[in-house]
């Protein structure tokens, strides 16, 4: 069953069985925070390493659950977005975030597109990865041009299931180890393994599209402190999902390419259907393919309209108000209007709404930015110059992220549930730690 709230909005579900019924939101930020990055990374450590890493993956599940969950916090209990509270601490925050959704749109749109393509490419044959690469762009902007929320939450839930299912049945037929499993629970760090470590713990989940969380709740109509139980429950779901099916692809890496010297790219997933073909007949490199392709097309919709959104939400709070200036014009708004978690008296609660806008001309704008002018990276063997800049930017925006998240919940602006308690804090300041650690190596190794 449901609730209704005093002004005749749905309220939350009450009973477990009703809460399962909702959950949404999480399931889509999950699928598409695990793409084919993820799937090799994941791959590559247990090749190496077998299963004594697995420690490290269910770690780094956690920590962006921590991470998942104060995202949602915020929009439920200030009834702003993050885009908002990014403001609020000024225009470098802002700025840095604009200039990375720009760069690492233009490079990640050719990367998305070229996931999609290598199993379609694997599947079915015909054209070069590169045109069936175009293909998939170019029908992921048709389908999230076209649809509405309820729709894409709907497709995208299919894909999970396909990919889970998919993933986790091969992880069954390689028949692994127990033993090796639950001893891999046990934390370890086997010489050299340092990087590899920092790096499964730091990649499972996404990185800027976890900030696009907070929409599809707003989409699915989730508003105030009311919906905290609702977004946790739904948030564990995702993640728990996520760990579920990045423990069965380190089994896999493990039983079937351990000791293989693998390169970390996309082609070493198609490495792993050719091994489960040669050992189990074709139907099992097929059955691996379609997860594969699951995969990689749940991460490419997601992105397509989860990062839209954002930069929608940008285009906005860009010409609002920054820093101090934006906090006394709150203050002052909030001392003559008496509001709840649902509005802000700033005149921000029309671009909350706005930020879902999925047919808006920024959203559409950002749309064809993801898709048209990368497939001219597809063309390139090694973008090297601007890979270079994006994968800096990239591993900046985790720590950006985790702090601004620590500051944000920690301020006056929060009350009640919505402000982070010491366990928040912990988990909080422990993956902004590692997610610096992971930019200083990633400096080191690029410019020596």
């Amino acid at each position: 069953m449901t609730t209704t709230s005093p002004v005749g909005e749905l309220g939350p579900p009450v009973g477990f069985k009703a809460k399962v019924k909702q959950v949404g939101p999480g399931l889509l930020a999950a699928a598409t925070g695990v793409g084919a990055g993820d799937l090799v990374a994941t791959m590559v450590a247990g090749a190496e390493y077998g299963m004594v890493l697995l420690w490290a993956a269910v770690l780094g599940t956690g920590l962006k659950l921590a991470l998942a969950e104060g995202v949602g916090r915020w929009h439920l209990a200030t009834g702003t977005t993050l885009l908002d509270g990014w403001r609020r601490l000024g225009y470098w925050a802002t700025v840095f975030f604009g200039a990375y959704i720009i760069i690492w749109g233009f490079v990640y749109g050719a990367t998305a597109m070229s996931a999609v393509g290598l199993p379609l490419n694997a599947l079915f044959g015909g054209l070069p990865v590169r045109y069936w690469a175009m293909i998939a762009g170019v029908v992921g902007l048709v389908l999230v041009w076209a649809q509405r929320y309820h729709v894409f939450e709907k497709f995208m839930t299919v894909l999970v299931l396909i990919k889970f299912v998919s993933v986790v049945s091969v992880a069954l037929l390689v028949s692994p180890n127990l033993g090796e499993v639950f001893s891999g629970l046990v934390p370890r760090l086997p010489e050299g393994s340092v990087v590899n470590v920092l790096g499964l713990i730091g990649g499972v989940g996404g990185t800027i599209t976890m900030a696009a969380y907070g929409y599809w709740m707003i989409a699915k109509g989730w508003k105030g402190t009311r919906w905290l139980s609702m977004m946790r429950l739904d948030n564990t779901v995702g993640y728990v999902m996520t760990g579920i099916f990045v423990i069965a692809m380190l089994i896999v890496g493990a039983e079937m390419l351990r000791g293989q010297n693998l390169t970390s790219s996309d082609s070493g997933l198609l490495t792993l259907g050719t091994a489960l073909g040669e050992t189990y007949g074709d139907w099992a490199r097929i059955m691996f393919l379609i997860g594969f392709l699951a995969v990689t097309s749940s991460s490419l919709l997601g992105v397509w309209n989860g990062v839209s959104l954002l930069f929608t939400d940008w285009t906005r709070t860009i010409r609002l108000p920054h820093g101090r200036k934006a906090e006394a014009e709150l203050e002052a708004a909030e001392a003559e209007t008496a509001t709840d978690a649902t509005t802000d008296p700033t005149g921000t609660a029309t671009g909350y709404e706005a930020a879902v806008a999925e047919r808006s001309l920024p959203f559409r704008g950002y749309l064809l930015w993801l898709t048209i002018p990368p497939m001219a990276l597809l063309f390139l063997d090694r973008p090297f110059g601007l890979t270079l800049v994006y994968g800096v930017l990239g591993s900046a925006f985790m720590p950006f992220l985790g702090i601004t998240l620590m500051l944000l919940l920690n301020s006056k602006r929060v009350v009640g549930d919505g402000r982070s308690g010491w366990v928040s804090n912990v988990l909080l300041t422990g993956a902004s730690a590692l997610f610096v650690v992971l930019l200083v190596i990633d400096l080191i190794d690029r410019f020596g």
